[in-house]
C-alpha cells in the first residue's frame, strides 16, 4: 500500500525538528505534525515569567552542526525561554523546516493497520494521514497537570497554568495573586511575579531543594574558549551520567572529613546550578552522605530566610535530589518581602476554590488572579492523550495500565514502527535534554536506514527484550534514593496514575552502549518483518 510519508513526526520541538532534518537526509519522506502555531515544544508553551533552563546554555543546544555551534550567540549562563525560542526558531529557518511542519494541528489518534503494515493518523482537522513509521517527539513535561480541587471553576478572576501562560504575557502590576505549588516552575516564577504582585500567596505542600543560578551574562573570551573546543566538551558530556560537561567528586561525603565536606560544598553552591549533587559520588546512594548534603542546604535556607517559622516551612524534610532539583534566582530572599505570605497546606490540602479566592485550613483567602503551578504528567501524559492502537487494536492506555514498559523507552511490544523520542525507561529528564534527544533521533534514523537496506518494513521489540530492559530499569531505581519519594518520576503528582520509576537512571554512557550493542548485535530485541 502507497504511504502519504515514510514518517509522521508528532510535535515540531528539539526533537521533532532534529528527527525531519535527520529523515531528510536519508532521504525519508516526513510530516510533523505540531499542536502551536509555531516551533519549540516546551519552549513554545512554557512562557511563564522567570521560565529558564537549568542546563548551561552553552550544553543545552543541538551538537549535530558544527557550523550552527559556532554561529548562534547566547547571551547568558542560562538561557531564557525567550532566548531558546529564538534559538529553535533559528534552527527551523536554518535548516529549511517549516515546509515539512503541519501546525496548529493535533493528532486525535494513530491505529496501525495489521494488514497493510502502516499507521493512520488522524487530525482534529478531520484528515488522515497514513505512513509506515509514527515517531512521537511529545517531550516528557509538555501535559499540565491542572489539580483535581472543588470549586476550581468558580473562581472568578482569571486563572493561569504555568505550563500553558498567556503567549501575549501577563501583568501581575496592583494585583493581589494565588499561587498553588512550588516545584521547578513556581520557584522560577515566584520571585518575578512578587515584584509585581501588590501581595502574593504561595500554598505549598511540599518544599523543594532548590540551589542557585548565579546566572550572568555570558562572558565573550569563555564563549570562544567554549567554541574552540565544543567537540572536546561534548565528547566529556557523553562520559556523564547527565549527559553534562561537570566534574563529578568521586570521593564519599560521609568518608571526607567535615571541613574538606563543608569546602567543597561551599565551592559548589558558590558556582551555582545543578553540579551541586555532583559534589561527592554517593549524594543519592548513600543515606548517610545524603542526609550531610541535605542539611547544607538546609542551613542555607535558615541563613536566608529572616522569619524562623517560614523558614522551617520552606525547608525539605525529604532527601535531596529523590525530586527534582531546582535551580533559582531570589527564591528564599522573596519570602522576606512584606508582600509575600505563605501558606502551608501539607498536613492538609486545599478544602475548595471560591469565586474570590481559595479556602484552606478552616480559612479563606482572596485575590484577584489564580496560578497552578502544578506541573505536569511527566513523560506519558502526552502520549497517553491520544488514543494509539497497534495490533488487535489494542489502546496503549490499556498496554499501560499499570505502568509504562517499553523496549529502550524507544519502542513498545504490540505497537509496531512506532518510535517514542524520550520515552518512559529512556534516561530523558534525568539528564542533559539536548544529547539525549539527539541520541534518540539518530538510532531512529539509522534504524530506519537499515531496514530499507534489508527491504524490511515493520520493526517492534519483542517481549523478552522488553521484560528484560524493564528489569534493568527497575532494578538500576532501586540502588539509588532517587525512587525513595512521592515525585513526579513515579507519576505521584497524578492521581489514579501507577506509581512506577519511569525514567532510566543507568545514565547516559551506559544507556548508548546499551543501545551500540543492540544495533551491533543486527537490532537484538526486535523482530523484523
Amino acid at each position: 500500500m502507497s504511504t502519504d510519508f515514510d514518517a509522521v513526526i508528532v510535535g515540531a520541538g528539539f526533537g521533532g525538528m532534529y528527527m525531519l532534518h535527520r529523515l531528510r537526509q536519508k532521504g525519508f519522506t516526513a510530516r510533523v505534525i505540531e499542536a502551536g502555531k509555531g516551533v519549540g515544544g516546551t519552549w513554545y508553551w512554557n512562557r511563564y515569567p522567570g521560565a529558564r533552563c537549568d542546563v548551561e546554555s552553552v550544553q543545552y543546544s543541538y551538537q549535530f552542526s558544527a557550523e550552527l555551534e559556532q554561529e548562534w550567540e547566547w547571551t547568558e549562563r542560562y538561557a531564557t525561554q525567550p532566548e531558546i525560542l529564538r534559538y529553535a526558531n533559528h534552527v527551523a529557518d536554518r535548516f529549511d523546516l517549516r515546509r515539512d511542519i503541519q501546525f496548529e494541528t493535533r493528532i486525535t489518534a494513530a491505529t496501525f493497520d495489521e494488514a497493510a503494515n502502516v499507521w493512520r493518523v488522524k487530525t482534529d482537522k478531520g484528515d488522515t494521514v497514513v505512513a509506515r513509521f509514527v515517531i512521537t517527539a511529545m517531550g516528557c513535561l509538555s501535559s499540565p497537570n491542572t489539580p483535581r480541587i472543588e470549586g476550581l471553576a468558580d473562581f472568578k478572576g482569571p486563572t493561569y497554568h504555568t505550563g500553558n501562560w498567556p503567549h501575549e504575557g501577563v501583568d501581575f502590576t496592583g494585583k493581589t495573586v494565588g499561587v498553588i505549588g512550588t516545584g521547578s516552575s513556581a520557584i522560577q516564577s515566584i520571585p518575578i511575579m512578587a515584584q509585581q504582585a501588590k501581595h502574593l500567596t504561595v500554598f505549598q505542600r511540599t518544599a523543594n531543594y532548590t540551589v542557585p543560578a548565579h546566572n550572568k551574562p555570558l562572558d565573550p573570551a569563555y564563549v570562544a574558549k567554549v567554541k574552540a573546543h565544543y567537540p572536546e566538551m561534548r565528547k566529556r558530556a557523553k562520559t556523564k551520567p547527565a549527559g553534562i560537561d561537570f566534574v563529578i567528586n568521586m570521593a564519599s561525603a560521609i568518608e571526607t572529613p567535615e571541613a574538606e565536606r563543608r569546602r567543597l560544598f561551599e565551592e559548589r553552591w558558590a558556582y551555582g546550578g545543578l553540579g551541586f549533587m555532583a559534589s561527592f559520588s554517593d549524594l543519592l546512594l548513600n543515606d548517610e552522605s545524603n542526609k550531610i548534603a541535605a542539611d547544607f542546604v538546609r542551613s542555607k535556607i535558615h541563613e536566608v530566610v529572616k522569619d524562623p517559622k517560614t523558614a522551617e516551612i520552606l525547608t525539605p524534610k525529604n532527601i535531596i535530589g529523590c525530586k527534582r532539583l531546582c535551580v533559582d534566582t531570589g527564591y528564599w530572599e522573596t519570602f522576606n518581602r512584606p508582600n509575600v505570605t505563605l501558606v502551608d497546606i501539607s498536613d492538609e490540602p486545599i478544602e475548595r476554590i471560591t469565586a474570590s479566592g481559595l479556602r484552606a485550613k478552616g480559612q479563606d483567602y482572596a485575590f484577584d488572579c489564580l496560578v497552578l503551578a502544578t506541573g505536569f504528567d511527566a513523560m506519558t501524559g502526552a502520549l497517553l492523550k491520544v488514543d494509539i492502537r497497534g495490533r488487535g487494536g489494542v489502546a496503549l492506555k490499556d498496554k499501560w495500565r499499570e505502568g509504562p514498559k517499553s523496549y529502550l523507552g524507544l519502542t513498545v511490544v504490540g505497537f509496531p514502527n512506532l518510535f517514542t523520542i524520550t520515552g518512559p525507561g529512556s534516561p530523558s529528564v534525568l539528564t542533559n535534554m539536548l544529547p539525549s534527544i539527539e541520541q534518540h533521533v539518530d538510532f531512529i534514523a539509522d534504524c530506519l536506514e537499515a531496514l530499507r537496506a534489508k527491504g524490511v518494513n515493520v520493526i517492534e521489540p519483542v517481549d523478552e527484550a522488553q521484560e528484560a530492559w524493564v528489569g534493568q530499569v527497575g532494578g538500576f531505581a532501586n540502588i539509588t534514593l532517587r525512587s525513595t519519594c512521592s515525585s513526579w518520576y513515579v507519576g505521584a503528582n497524578i492521581p489514579g496514575k501507577p506509581r512506577v520509576f519511569m525514567p532510566y537512571i543507568g545514565g547516559l554512557p551506559a544507556y548508548i552502549a546499551a543501545c551500540e550493542t543492540v544495533v551491533k548485535n543486527d537490532y537484538e530485541g526486535f523482530a523484523l518483518a
